[in-house]
């Protein structure tokens, strides 16, 4: 018999000096964390429903209890489920076989052998998995109720899911229980401490630290393409990428990326940017990169992004290089930015830009995917109030949102890595630049939200006015590239496939495997991910995709063959600085190194 006042062998106590110390500090810690955070709460009293989830769900209660047998029949089969799942485990503890009733394969969340080999956790595992069936059916059943608040309910209600799964508790979860017991609980006392540190750099509100900060630094081991800076005014820095070759296609290519985030998405590491891989095909490469703004740009409009953007950028290039003629790319927002730009342009006679790339961009916002529920007039106002006194939207508001939209993947992974299992979180260049928010300006952003988002304006012609000119996409007729991503929860593709209709020229629609990110960003030697083509553009989106031909790898070199289709003519390559703009300094610039506190 073990001797019970001998520790198990196999059970790791903490030193007793190390671990009175630790709570030491987490007790100093938490307290002065939790006193400016009620001090902050009494200087900014919020609503008590911000995000306005409450009559959404108050209204799917009053379909349900108009409609009892709907919901008993749902419960009686979730009852069935769960007795059979009991008769099963009850088999599989008495040595027999029995298959599981429900199960996720490719679930990261349960990984671990012990979910699907230990009978205990195979048990926990597929309750929640039915209960989470159960829940979601329910809110997909619910009869007559508003489309937006049906979208809402859906929401809110995985967020709960995704919230309340085993794998995110300690006494769950067989990885963290399992380290607890082999290092005496040092993993939660790290965990813990993991926890206040993140704590303290949100001020009191939680800013998951998702990636080691100190493993990268731009122009050193990140964002490292040559270039230089040859413009830049208050709202952008134009850089113009250094050729790796002596000829270079005569036509320049600009990039306009979104200002929600940092360009260097497009220029993460040389493996997987899309600037280098443009640079080495012939490209003279000019790529924006907009300020971090503050509140002293808190006047500045979506008219002011396309003036000092892309038009300002336009100018720029010629003065460069010479040349009037360029190719534009747009990603996302800087792709909406582009197509507004060009439709002014068209009104004005304006035809320097001739071919047009949109990545996953919206130009239609009938259907906006989870975005939209985010986006009605009582939130809105809302966040109208907070921008205004700031005069900005703050960076960590949008990153918040944006993570929401895959909880499992970035906001609960960490919460067990880092948390329960008291790991530190691996150096991870996509990461670092997802961590790298950026602001945006209070009337630019509440026209974006209103105008496109909510009244879907630009949509319509002459919708909305920029400078003084209606804006009509039909007027749009140099030929355009539409690339999708086919998990996109941020610009759904069957709603960005919707701006082939908008667009007056001859356009091209190509549909990438995985999301807004990784679909975009994949270089033709990883092997990863493939795409679909399709030069029909039938009406609808599925109609489309029903006549699509699959395409292994990368649909970077489909987009290379498309744009020199229309100018395959050489130049002597053109060195930065070495034209009528003098290099103000070395890529990627300074506008982009300034990070939010």
């Amino acid at each position: 018999m073990a001797d019970p006042e001998k520790p198990d062998p196999g059970f790791k106590l903490p030193n007793p000096a190390e671990l009175s110390r630790s709570m030491a500090d987490i007790a100093e810690r938490s307290q002065r964390i939790v006193s400016e955070w009620l001090k902050r709460q009494g200087e900014n009293p919020t609503t008590a429903d911000p995000l306005n989830i409450g009559s959404a769900f108050l209204e799917m209660t009053a379909k349900l209890a108009a409609n009892p047998a709907g919901l008993m029949q749902a419960q009686l089969g979730f009852w069935k489920d769960y007795m059979t799942l009991w008769q099963n485990t009850s088999k599989r503890m008495a040595g027999q076989e029995a298959d599981a009733i429900i199960d996720t394969p490719g679930d990261r969340r349960f990984k671990d052998q012990s979910w699907k080999e230990n009978d205990v956790f195979d048990f926990i595992k597929q309750s929640y998995l039915l209960f989470a069936r159960y829940v979601q059916d329910v809110v997909k059943d619910t009869e007559g109720m508003d489309a937006k608040s049906a979208q809402k309910v859906d929401f809110y209600s995985r967020q709960f899911i995704d919230a309340m799964s085993p794998s995110n508790f300690v006494l769950t979860n067989p990885e963290v229980l399992r380290k607890t017991a082999e290092s005496g609980g040092e993993n939660l006392i790290k965990g813990l401490q993991n926890l206040l540190g993140d704590l303290e750099r949100g001020k009191g509100q939680l800013r998951i630290k998702m990636t080691d900060m100190d493993a990268f630094k731009l122009g050193e081991n990140i964002s490292v393409t040559p270039g230089k800076v040859v413009y830049q005014n208050e709202l952008m820095q134009l850089i113009q990428y250094t050729p790796e070759i002596g000829k270079v296609l005569k036509r320049p290519l600009l990039i306009g990326p979104p200002w929600i985030n940092k360009f260097y998405i497009l220029d993460l590491r040389p493996k997987n940017s899309f600037v280098r891989w443009a640079v080495s095909q012939g490209h003279t490469v000019f790529v924006i990169s907009w300020v971090n703004p503050d509140e002293k740009l808190a006047e500045k409009n979506f008219e002011d992004y396309m003036r000092f953007g892309y038009l300002a950028a336009l100018d720029a290039i010629e003065q460069a290089t010479g040349e009037r003629e360029v190719n534009a790319i747009g990603y996302c927002l800087g792709g909406t930015l582009l197509a507004s730009t060009l439709a002014y342009m068209a009104a004005k006679g304006d035809d320097r830009i001739k071919t047009a790339t949109f990545f996953v961009t919206m130009l239609d916002f009938t259907e906006a995917g989870e975005l939209g529920v985010f986006i009605d007039d009582y939130q809105i106002t809302a966040l109208e109030d907070k921008m205004n006194k700031r005069g900005y939207l703050e960076g960590s508001e949008m990153a918040t949102t944006f993570n929401m939209l895959r909880a499992n993947d970035l906001i609960w992974s960490f919460v067990v890595n880092n948390y329960l299992l008291g790991n530190d979180p691996f150096p991870f260049d996509l990461l670092y630049w997802n961590a790298d928010s950026t602001r945006m300006p209070a009337v630019m952003h509440s026209f974006y939200l209103r105008k496109m988002y909510q009244e879907n304006l630009l949509s319509r012609p002459g919708g909305i006015t920029l400078a003084g000119v209606p804006i009509v996409l039909a007027n749009i007729k140099v030929p355009a590239y539409f690339l999708s991503t086919r998990e996109d929860h941020i610009a759904p593709w069957k709603s960005t496939y919707r701006g082939t209709k908008l667009l007056g020229g001859a356009n091209r629609f190509v549909l990438a495997a995985s999301g807004h990110i990784a679909g975009v960003v994949n270089p033709p030697d990883g092997g990863k991910y493939s795409h679909w083509i399709n030069p029909a553009l039938p009406v609808d989106a599925e109609g489309w995709f029903d006549g699509s031909t699959e395409i292994p790898g990368s649909w970077w070199p489909d987009w290379q063959r498309w744009v020199t289709g229309f100018s395959n003519a050489k130049v002597a390559a053109r060195i930065p600085g070495e034209g009528k703009l003098a290099a103000i300094e070395d890529a990627p610039g300074s506008y982009v190194r300034v990070r939010l506190s």
